[in-house]
């Protein structure tokens, strides 16, 4: 793997700052490729599943907790693709051409965006198989 920047979906950020199965081959991803690409409302989504982890009875307070002060702590490495008429607009055009609801439309967008519309050869990190099938059909590649 080259070492540069990889995009990371909420859906790869939550097991990063959480306990979960991909944990830690997540964080070892981060460890050989520190550079990471998020996007704006990355923070929201991430917090409300987090949240919901512990509402469900998955995670404790304590680890709530501890997810949070993980994400806040990792929060000022990452490069925030901000919200923009570009990213709105091929946000637009994502469920229907890839079937993806709002939120990930935004992270495809963003990913988009990050990467000037050249995806070949750039790293998307994703979780969430709907989302990993519109990256690869979008020419990015996959971790994990």
């Amino acid at each position: 793997m080259k070492t540069s920047r990889a995009f990371w979906d909420t859906s790869a950020i939550v097991p990063f700052c959480c306990h979960q199965d991909a944990s830690h081959q997540l964080r070892q991803l981060r460890r050989r490729r520190p550079n990471v690409a998020v996007w704006w409302g990355m923070m929201v989504e991430a917090r409300s599943a987090m949240a919901r982890l512990m509402n469900e009875g998955k995670m404790s307070v304590t680890g709530l907790q501890q997810a949070v002060a993980r994400l806040e702590a990792q929060r000022s490495s990452w490069l925030e693709v901000a919200p923009s008429d570009k990213v709105r607009n091929l946000a637009a055009e994502m469920p229907e051409r890839y079937g993806l609801r709002a939120l990930d439309s935004f992270q495809l967008a963003a990913a988009l965006v990050w990467c000037r519309e050249r995806p070949r050869g750039r790293l998307f990190v994703c979780c969430d198989v709907v989302l990993v099938n519109a990256a690869v059909g979008a020419g990015f590649d996959i971790y994990p």
